[in-house]
């Protein structure tokens, strides 16, 4: 399978006003790409278009909530009528609690699922008629290390990610048989300091952190380049993402063991968050309009994806 360079691609980024959706729409305009940038956070998305525009690049942006089918089908309506064309759908949106499973409202739990699951499916319905029109492309998923091993405290989240690998294998085997010429890739990115955290709903009174260390989201920017030029199935980012996946496959017994004793302090700040401070759950959070999160003090670079760089090349 041959896929475009970047320079001659229009690639939809959702869930860019933030995080690595922003970094990605960001890095694929520097590169000559046109972008379609979705979120629910319209500032975050103007203040995302703006930065685009005064380095050069062409960029629309198209608000949105993942959770609805007619918003995201609206998103590539607007591809079409602004480029002409879908080459590469990059689906970053996600939505996260912290919280025992006993404590989470089934609205909430719905909620995570609908966005981070349901929202997946949404994108790919609408991306795979675009994609198969322009003849080959990339359906690129912004997984998690989550969907290969479990976390306490993150039940609805935890669930969505394993639900989007079956979603993905499946559909990658359908889109083989079929002939296409597309391209299904998932990024399991280990902890990332974006605020994502900042966003977590949380029920255990203080504000939630990913397990330390952190990565920087550049990392996983650098996975979906790589992904909208190069066919590829699987990429985890970080080295404790590989190692996760290793021990996972050795004994998921002993990581049970191993996350009894720091998944439940390692997800836990010392900053006090009552249950009722805002939160993205269920609408757009003002401020974090950002790449990087809270977290820069805990961020390591990673040896793994270092060495994949040098023996493999500077964008992988």
């Amino acid at each position: 399978m041959e896929l475009k360079p970047l320079n001659q691609q229009v690639v939809v980024v959702v869930g860019a006003s933030s995080g690595i959706g922003r970094d990605a729409a960001l890095k694929l305009t520097q590169r000559g790409a046109k972008v379609v940038v979705a979120a629910r956070n319209e500032s975050g998305l103007a203040s995302l278009v703006d930065e685009i525009r005064q380095q050069g690049g062409e960029a629309i942006a198209v608000t949105a909530d993942v959770a609805q089918f007619e918003q995201v089908s609206a998103i590539a309506d607007a591809a079409i009528a602004s480029f002409g064309r879908i080459d590469t759908w990059v689906h970053c949106a996600a939505a996260g609690i912290l919280a025992p499973f006993e404590t989470m409202t089934i609205e909430e739990f719905r909620r995570v699922i609908d966005v981070t699951l349901m929202g997946q499916v949404y994108g790919a319905k609408v991306a795979l008629p675009h994609l198969k029109q322009a003849g080959r492309g990339s359906l690129i998923a912004i997984s998690s290390m989550e969907g290969r091993r479990a976390l306490p405290l993150q039940s609805p989240y935890s669930t969505a990610k394993h639900g989007l690998e079956g979603f993905l294998e499946s559909l990658r085997v359908e889109l083989e048989h079929e002939g296409a010429a597309i391209n299904v890739t998932s990024i399991k990115p280990a902890v990332i300091n974006t605020p994502f955290y900042n966003h977590m709903r949380t029920k255990v009174g203080v504000k939630p952190t990913g397990i330390p260390p952190y990565y920087d989201p550049g990392l996983v920017t650098d996975a979906i380049l790589y992904a909208a030029e190069n066919p590829i199935r699987d990429y985890i980012v970080g080295d404790v993402g590989r190692l996760l996946d290793w021990g996972q496959r050795l004994s998921p017994g002993l990581m049970d063991v191993a996350l009894n004793y720091v998944g439940f302090r390692g997800q836990r700040t010392d900053d006090l968050k009552a249950p009722q401070a805002p939160d993205g759950l269920f609408e757009p959070m003002p401020g974090y309009e950002q790449v990087k999160g809270d977290f820069t003090h805990l961020t390591v670079p990673s040896l793994s994806d270092w060495l994949l760089k040098l023996v493999f090349g500077s964008r992988v």
